[in-house]
């Protein structure tokens, strides 16, 4: 229940636009591919247009945007679903996750499974539209898919695991686009992996209290006091690994006033993290829409 010193931190809300207009029966399977929390969707979708627009030094080509797209967002829904399977037996007692669909009994495994089949078939005939090279870069990003969700039982790092898997698709874009992965792009990765560990840190701030109580690991729990250091610091290698690989793509001015732009907003974002209010934490890890829209939009001008 919401108090005044404590607000309700659950990430899903009664009576939002899933449960006003959705059937009865679609409702779980909606909030297991998070199409009712899309923040996930913005934050891997941005990364791959910055890498589709520096690969194609320009606007990308519109099928290439469109199939990338759908890419993102059905393997973040696929993730999604992987991971409350994997959680369901966690979720039930973390304030943030109690009423997701798996651990509040609205559906069971069974039925997940099958809507995750549904989902990594949908994305598998995406690749119909990619080349062979492509195809086998996506391939690669499978386990990584499947071994995050229970990194957190063994691994202080589940974060770094996310963003290699979360920004594939950068990766992929330069594969289909150039046919090559130059330094530059791989940079680009890094710098987005960097990125990804700061923000999900901060996001894992949210959890703390109860993902020690159930012995699970996070680098919030890892970096404990001392986390706004630790997050300001992957932060500054975000914006390091993005200027030297935008650099090395050939980014023209432009592109260095974004990331001076983006690193004005990432030092805003540490300077406001309180590790004791966790509503805080949850309204910075949303303030990083912002900082993708910034990069893609970086990239674009970067090619002027």
């Amino acid at each position: 229940m919401t108090t005044l010193s404590r607000p309700d931190l659950s990430d899903i809300h009664r009576g939002d636009w899933v449960e006003r207009r959705l059937p009865i029966a679609w409702r779980p399977y909606a909030r297991l591919a998070r199409l009712d929390r899309p923040v996930g969707i913005w934050l891997t979708l941005f990364p791959c247009w910055a890498a589709l627009a520096q690969a194609s030094y320009g606007f990308p080509d519109l099928q290439q945007l469109a199939v990338f797209s759908l890419g993102a967002l059905l393997m973040r829904s696929a993730g999604s679903t992987v991971n409350d399977v994997a959680d369901r037996k966690f979720d039930g007692h973390v304030e943030r996750t109690r009423f997701r669909p798996l651990a509040s009994g609205q559906i069971g495994v069974p039925q997940a499974l099958a809507f995750l089949a549904i989902e990594l078939l949908l994305a598998a005939s995406l690749l119909f539209f990619l080349t062979p090279y492509t195809r086998l870069v996506a391939i690669c990003v499978l386990p990584l898919v499947f071994i995050y969700p229970l990194c957190k039982r063994f691994t202080h790092w589940p974060q770094a695991v996310l963003g290699a898997a979360f920004n594939w698709g950068m990766l992929m874009a330069w594969a289909e686009v150039a046919g090559h992965v130059p330094l530059g792009a791989v940079l680009m990765w890094v710098g987005a992996i960097a990125w990804q560990i700061g923000y999900d840190t901060v996001y894992a701030y949210v959890d703390v209290r109860d993902d020690s109580r159930l012995g699970l690991k996070s680098t919030a729990i890892l970096f404990g006091r001392n986390g706004k250091i630790w997050i300001g610091s992957f932060y500054a290698l975000t914006v390091a690994a993005w200027s030297l690989g935008g650099w090395l793509l050939g980014m023209s001015l432009p592109y260095a006033i974004g990331m001076l732009v983006i690193a004005a907003h990432l030092a805003w974002q540490t300077w406001r993290i309180d590790l004791a209010r966790p509503e805080v934490n949850f309204r910075l890890f949303l303030a990083n829409i912002l900082t993708g829209g910034l990069l893609a939009g970086s990239a674009f001008i970067g090619t002027w």
